[in-house]
């Protein structure tokens, strides 16, 4: 497989823009390809296509940086008024949003044609994309393997051709995960960057951020410009970036940065030869560049704040349900969704305030740390995951888990933990990179540049300080520019 990056969205915005194809002729060939592979890779979950081809052919793209270009959302987090919002769960399979989130007006103020929504794991709660309500996304590398979440059904859509570039979101490794297991470029944004809500000023206490699965540095750039606000009602907010991301593309630049990088796991399992290849062959690049790299770590314990990012999830598990909950006048039962949910939720439960304002307080000394190691290096080097893809269809829990986690709320708090912790310990070793620059609030980016043997891909990751996404742009665009992207 190839994937062909040049015909990425600032291209056929170009076409469109010079008249050489119109947006609905653009919007027919994704439609097409759409149906074709989508009973094969399984991204695509609600198609809106007939509303596409109107908005396609009635609308004017002329003055919009992404003239008519087709675009697929997240079916998580990313509404649009009258459409389905079911974030890939057997408890809202019916549901549909009462509004658009403010992602989805930016992209529409940017002139993309919606074209419906892709895959995602049951509320975004896993590293690979298979919920039970539509079923696993295949990678396009090799549909034996997933394509990995939550950001699943974009990364198969983009790779796979459908779309150029597909709507995506971080809160734990959800966009660079993806990113890396099927070769596209995945940046998470520095938290408060991107937009947020309505009704949402904090997802998940901001380490959940939106923004978008692409093939090449300059869409990532060109989107930076459309998504990156300042939101008033926002919790969190990053200075914008005036000179233009895209414009700073194809400068020369004459900084050398200095680079840390590590090849062990923050929590301390085992990272494959492959991935370690991957980041070794990048070192010696970035050497040959002229750039100072040693092998370094921040002295974080990626096991503590692993955990702290767990209690987080449990709490704000726990906090959306019950409001679902209160929304439909009845108790929930395990039939209502899936075990790993059904754990979160009542773990949650017995999570307490001060157990909960702890977890904010490990994070905020981990972003203390890492301010201090970017007083010695301006960029952090690792794997984007630790391995290629998995299987699709592995069973991550054992039988004596999962009948411990069918009577989670029979346990203590303690014993909860302990039970959510092993919930996770067989698939976190393949994607522990990711959580990191959630919690700290750093940008960090998932660059294609390593094939395994079997043929599947794996990325590298930088992650940079707080509102330097144009310095992980700038190392992005040569990296690409040198041919080092599969």
């Amino acid at each position: 497989m190839k994937i062909n990056r040049q015909e990425d969205a600032v291209y056929f915005a170009e076409l469109i823009r010079t008249k050489k194809i119109s947006s609905k002729e653009l919007v027919e060939q994704s439609i097409t390809e759409i149906k074709n592979q989508n009973t094969k890779l399984n991204a695509v979950i609600h198609p809106r296509f007939e509303k596409a081809l109107d908005e396609a052919e009635s609308n004017h793209f002329s003055d919009t940086p992404f003239a008519g270009v087709p675009i697929l959302l997240k079916g998580l987090g990313q509404s649009m008024a009258g459409e389905p919002s079911t974030s890939g769960s057997k408890l809202l399979q019916n549901n549909r949003s009462n509004q658009t989130s403010h992602y989805t007006k930016a992209l529409k103020y940017a002139g993309f044609i919606l074209l419906g929504q892709t895959n995602v794991p049951e509320f975004g709660f896993k590293n690979i994309t298979e919920p039970e309500l539509y079923g696993p996304t295949r990678n396009p590398w090799n549909t034996d393997y997933s394509a990995g979440g939550s950001s699943g059904g974009a990364a198969a859509a983009v790779a796979s051709g459908m779309v150029p570039v597909a709507g995506a979101s971080d809160g734990g490794g959800s966009i660079r995960i993806p990113a890396s297991f099927t070769g596209l470029v995945g940046l998470k944004p520095t938290r408060g960057r991107t937009p947020v809500g309505p009704g949402s000023g904090r997802g998940w206490q901001g380490a959940s951020i939106d923004f978008a699965l692409t093939k090449s540095v300059r869409d990532t750039a060109a989107l930076m410009d459309v998504l990156q606000t300042i939101q008033p009602a926002a919790a969190f907010q990053v200075p914008l970036h005036t000179q233009g991301y895209f414009n700073q593309l194809g400068k020369k630049s004459n900084k050398k940065f200095k680079i840390a990088y590590s090849l062990e796991s923050p929590v301390l399992f085992p990272v494959s030869e492959e991935a370690k290849k991957a980041v070794l062959q990048m070192v010696a690049w970035l050497e040959k560049e002229g750039h100072d790299v040693v092998e370094k770590e921040p002295e974080i314990d990626g096991i503590d704040l692993m955990k702290s990012y767990y209690i987080m999830n449990c709490g704000e598990t726990a906090s959306m349900l019950q409001n679902i909950e209160k929304g439909l006048k009845r108790t929930f039962t395990l039939d209502d969704m899936e075990l790993v949910t059904w754990v979160l939720y009542h773990a949650g439960k017995k999570v307490s305030a001060a157990d909960y304002s702890d977890t904010i307080k490990a994070w905020d000394r981990a972003a203390e740390v890492m301010a201090g190691f970017r007083e010695s290096y301006d960029l952090f080097l690792t794997p984007a995951t630790a391995d290629a893809a998995p299987k699709v269809g592995i069973q991550w829990q054992t039988s004596d888990l999962m009948e411990k986690m069918k009577h989670i709320s029979q346990f203590s708090f303690e014993e909860q933990q302990k039970i959510v912790w092993d919930m996770f310990a067989d698939s976190l070793p393949i994607t522990p990179f990711g959580m990191q620059a959630n919690l700290t609030g750093e940008p960090s980016i998932s660059l294609p540049v390593h094939l395994t043997k079997e043929g599947l891909p794996i990325g590298v990751q930088f992650t940079g300080p707080k509102g330097k996404e144009d310095w992980l742009l700038k190392i992005a665009e040569d990296i690409e520019a040198a041919g080092l992207f599969i």
